[in-house]
């Protein structure tokens, strides 16, 4: 269970990262969407698992893996945003959020 300092953080994070996504996006992604659905940062918070939406993108792991190449630009960007908010800025690690495709599989295995 995460502490309270744990889910603001998550919560401030998550926003500041949302807006830098959609100003880059159309770097990474022209024409596409790009959404930070969670953020889950480490008790110690030195550490953030950033989880992504990508819509509509065929092949997701070329996509997240140019995003991780350029995970310190992301966390340069994020500390000109929180850096008057937390003391350090936390690592950032990326990683495709696919439920929605599951819940879509599923659907389809019902209806089906």
């Amino acid at each position: 269970m995460d502490s309270i300092r744990q889910n603001k953080v998550n919560s401030l994070l998550q926003r500041e990262l949302a807006e830098i996504f959609q100003q880059e996006a159309r770097n990474f992604l022209p024409g596409g969407l790009i959404t930070v659905s969670a953020v889950r940062v480490s008790p110690d918070l030195g550490m953030a698992k950033v989880f992504l939406s990508l819509f509509p993108v065929k092949d997701k792991a070329t996509v997240i893996g140019h995003i991780k190449d350029q995970s310190h630009r992301f966390r340069g960007l994020l500390g000109g945003r929180i850096g008057k908010q937390m003391r350090v800025v936390p690592e950032l690690l990326f990683y495709v959020d696919d439920s929605l495709d599951r819940a879509e599989q599923i659907d389809k295995l019902l209806k089906g």
